[in-house]
């Protein structure tokens, strides 16, 4: 599998907010490997044609390097940073955000036998080796930023055959369960998103079970698997999450950023944000600023 080609097109075509003429694709280009930063993954395929990046999701470790692509299918508070990368090799990565009404689609139309059927909830990030059928796949895509008549009618296609490429790969299975509105993995990403939405709200783990049409005993097993935390730690992420963006535009007001991310007593705020960032809300402020965490 050659990546020259690839590289050449994200250099040449890389902008510093990632996004490109095609929707949903993102190309970037990191000159500098930096400390480790919180962001959320979003539902994305990640490839990385130079470098290699760590991210960090619940107690789970995930490490991708030149040729391998990581999936993300539930929008889920990771910590990454570029492992390899400099001003003579920068970090170069293709990016293509997952959309469940096309892999519906693609499912649906799919010939009987075309795929394997799926047993239980995977998990909502995975890692694999590019095949050479899905690099090219990418290479043609990223190829139609050079031809800008062709995007509209070509992208949607060579979109679709990226899908198709992941569908059935070796992680098919993380996409696949994305596109079925009745898997494990759909509920526990609607449970997610209900999360996300009332983080600063405490709430009863069986009234969200209920909300995304499962079983305590079911919510819990199939929300460990998909993000390697528990109901209660996610929220706590990700109200953390959004105190450290808070306080990068209010450093100087730490007990109302802890408040409004629902933290009723300042001590245990500063306590559990030390824990997840090292260091003290007010001193930790100054790292976020200038920084732009990217998954691809």
């Amino acid at each position: 599998m050659s990546l020259d080609e690839l590289r050449a097109l994200i250099d040449r075509h890389a902008r510093p907010d990632m996004t490109t003429a095609i929707d949903g694709v993102l190309v970037s280009k990191v000159g500098h490997s930096a400390p480790p930063s919180p962001a959320m993954s979003g539902t994305v395929l990640a490839l990385i044609a130079q470098g290699a990046k760590r991210i960090a999701l619940g107690d789970r470790m995930y490490e991708y390097r030149a040729g391998q692509y990581l999936l993300a299918s539930v929008d889920m508070p990771i910590t990454g940073h570029f492992t390899e990368a400099s001003p003579d090799l920068p970090a170069l990565g293709f990016g293509l955000v997952l959309h469940p009404p096309t892999v519906a689609e693609l499912l649906l139309q799919a010939a009987p036998g075309d795929l394997p059927s799926d047993s239980g909830t995977p998990s909502g990030m995975a890692v694999s080796d590019a095949s050479d059928a899905l690099v090219d796949a990418v290479i043609r895509l990223l190829r139609l930023l050079d031809r800008p008549r062709d995007v509209a009618v070509l992208a949607p296609l060579l979109k679709r055959e990226i899908l198709w490429r992941l569908m059935t790969g070796e992680q098919g299975a993380v996409v696949r369960q994305l596109g079925l509105a009745d898997s494990g993995l759909s509920h526990v990403a609607q449970a997610v998103r209900w999360i996300r939405d009332h983080y600063a709200q405490p709430f009863r783990v069986e009234d969200v079970a209920r909300l995304s049409g499962m079983s305590v005993s079911a919510f819990y097993r199939n929300f460990q698997a998909v993000t390697a935390m528990s109901p209660i730690r996610f929220q706590k992420q990700i109200r953390l999450q959004e105190a450290r963006l808070l306080l990068a535009t209010h450093p100087h007001d730490v007990t109302g950023v802890g408040r409004r991310v629902g933290y009723d007593s300042p001590s245990q705020f500063s306590r559990e944000y030390r824990r997840q960032f090292g260091a003290p809300p007010s001193q930790d402020a100054a790292r976020l600023r200038g920084s732009a965490p990217s998954l691809v």
